[in-house]
């Protein structure tokens, strides 16, 4: 049997979301954790320097992380170190913006956790139409995939003992946003899974919407720059994925 328990990932600042996280921790069926999170808004510049570089592994992501961005990822990365430290077969973490759905989610984690092994990084995606595969597990009607393109968010995974050692080792410098280093699955030696069809939905404006700081609106001739790099990057990713699927 699969020895797993549930971290929620909770800024301590984001007060409105506290309720959905101790419902959360009421209805998950293993024993979960609340996962302090990074702070963008009190994270400091040497832990920034220390691991984040820009444009470290290609394809170059185009943007600059912001801090916000820098602290999720390190979030992350406390969750994969905290499986290690409890001796975990694997770790179901979940962004406090998640709900699963009570038709689909509990077949859904006991396929995965009947599934699992070590090395693996198990998707639960919110959206239908992302992390198409072939299926490796499951019926018809519950399935896990190995998608070739693997879909973005973080809302939830199970992550197995070895992948999240292999995570913490590629990423003590990164240069992206999680999900999408996740992506990369030529920078890691995980197998990525995902669960079809969707078990869970993010609900993130019914919670007061995000805690990034505000932005002043970009020109309309950056936001267009923008999003032909974005478009450009993604292009790359698509590629290398087919091309190692």
């Amino acid at each position: 049997m699969t020895r797993a328990e549930a971290f929620v990932i909770h800024v301590k600042r984001a007060v409105k979301r506290r309720p959905q996280v101790d419902e959360l921790v009421t209805k998950l069926p293993l024993a979960t954790t609340i996962i302090d999170a990074v702070d963008g808004e009190t994270l400091d510049d040497s832990t920034i320097d220390a691991h984040y570089k820009h444009k470290l592994h290609r394809p170059h992501y185009p943007f600059e992380l912001r801090r916000n961005e820098i602290a999720c990822f390190l979030s992350h990365r406390l969750t994969w170190q905290t499986i290690l430290d409890r001796g975990l077969d694997a770790g179901l973490i979940v962004e406090d913006d998640v709900q699963p759905l009570d038709d689909m989610f509990p077949q859904m984690l006991k396929l995965a956790l009947e599934t699992v092994q070590p090395g693996d990084f198990i998707r639960f995606p919110y959206r239908a139409y992302t992390d198409k595969g072939e299926r490796v597990a499951g019926d018809e009607q519950t399935m896990l995939v190995q998608p070739k393109l693997v879909g973005l968010g973080m809302q939830m995974q199970l992550v197995g003992r070895e992948a999240a050692a292999e995570l913490l080792k590629v990423t003590e410098v990164f240069d992206r946003p999680v999900d999408t280093t996740i992506q990369m699955r030529w920078l890691t030696q995980m197998r990525i899974l995902a669960t079809r069809p969707v078990a869970i939905r993010e609900i993130n404006m019914q919670l007061g919407g995000s805690v990034v700081q505000y932005r002043a609106p970009r020109p309309k001739s950056e936001v267009f720059a923008r999003e032909i790099k974005r478009a450009l990057y993604r292009i790359s990713v698509r590629a290398l994925s087919m091309a190692r699927a």
